[in-house]
């Protein structure tokens, strides 16, 4: 045996392929890929690194530390930081060209406090909460806001906001959040301020609101080659970018009516081949789908056996003997099988993004 623990395959070919096929929907806009939480369990380094050498790239993360670590391995991009400022980090972030997000009126006097003492300030852009009732100042603060900001010379870079519904097959919530986002856009002009950056779009919205697109994009999921949700419809052609696998360790044949894996849920009901596969949900597989799941090998899908252990868990082979040492498919496109992610999410009732970013522990990630 060569590979032991699970291994995530980066397919850099359709990651690039998905990215110039989603510029070419969405028109000559500025792009965002977001990386955080690890590039969506993809390695935000390993994504970030293939995506630095195309053009016009904008990377956005969640924390600070996220871009510290793009930083400190190369990545020169300008990088958005969708967290709240951090006082004692400001220095920090103008020295590093990181983009900060002003969402409250204290992010905005500890922006104009750092302007005043230095006479310099990072690139910033204004978030307005129209919806998701998340980070974001509110709606009728808006007056106050751009008021402030003339007052104190300040000069946002861009004004944003971000859609609840979006993917959703009923669009109106969406429509009027976008409503909400245009009459804010439209009252920082008024006021004297020139944003060189308008964004509201994610990964739902370029599928499902052509008309909230402005002049930059956010893409975070679809360009991971995965639906943001199953209530859209796919314009765009797009590929799984990772392939979630994991090695074959140990096949044993086995008589009808064994039992395998905690609590004896699993019974055989004929002689088979348990082949025991080593990966677990200490790794990130999903636990849940050992119910009504199954692995890919070599273009056939066969039952996973049984709950699925921390470290390991069991298919059943039938008569099929399979090799130690060679890898099954749990989820993506890879050697000819093929089981889509989205498929797993809705059979045990959660989303691609839970499954996408618990993939951890010892997965190792592989770029190819």
């Amino acid at each position: 045996m060569t590979s032991i623990g699970p291994k995530a395959y980066i397919h850099t070919d359709r990651l690039k392929q998905n990215l110039w096929n989603i510029r070419r929907h969405i028109g000559d806009r500025k792009l965002v890929c977001v990386v955080k939480a690890n590039g969506y369990g993809h390695g935000a380094l390993e994504i970030s690194k293939v995506l630095s050498k195309e053009s016009g790239i904008i990377f956005a993360v969640f924390a600070f530390e996220e871009a510290i670590e793009l930083r400190d391995n190369g990545i020169d991009n300008e990088i958005l930081i969708f967290s709240r400022i951090l006082p004692e980090l400001i220095s920090k972030a103008s020295e590093l060209n990181f983009t900060l997000n002003a969402c409250t009126m204290a992010d905005l006097k500890a922006l104009s406090d750092f302007h005043v003492r230095t006479g310099t300030c990072p690139t910033f852009h204004l978030k307005f909460d129209t919806g998701m009732t998340r980070l974001g100042f509110d709606v009728s603060e808006a007056h106050k806001v751009f008021t402030f900001i003339v007052n104190n010379h300040l000069n946002p870079e861009g004004i944003y906001s971000h859609f609840a519904t979006a993917d959703e097959g009923d669009l109106s919530y969406a429509e009027f959040q976008l409503g909400q986002f245009n009459e804010i856009v439209e009252k920082g002009k008024n006021t004297g301020i020139n944003f060189k950056y308008v964004h509201c779009s994610n990964s739902g919205s370029i599928l499902n609101l052509p008309n909230a697109y402005f002049n930059m994009i956010r893409v975070g999921m679809l360009l991971y080659g995965v639906l943001p949700s199953d209530e859209v419809s796919m314009d765009i052609s797009v590929e799984p970018v990772m392939s979630f696998c994991g090695p074959i360790v140990n096949v044993r044949k086995v008589p009808a009516g064994t039992q395998v894996s905690y609590g004896g849920v699993f019974t055989t009901e004929k002689e088979t081949n348990i082949a025991v596969v080593q990966a677990g949900f200490a790794d990130g597989f999903p636990r849940p789908w050992y119910e009504e799941g199954f692995v890919g090998y070599k273009g056939q899908t066969y039952k996973i056996a049984g709950r699925v252990c921390m470290d390991q868990f069991m298919v059943d082979f039938g008569d099929v003997e399979p090799d130690e040492g060679e890898e099954v498919l749990f989820f993506g496109k890879k050697d000819g099988n093929d089981i889509a992610v989205e498929t797993i999410a809705k059979e045990i009732n959660t989303t691609t993004y839970v499954l996408l970013t618990a993939i951890h522990g010892r997965t190792e990630r592989i770029v190819i």
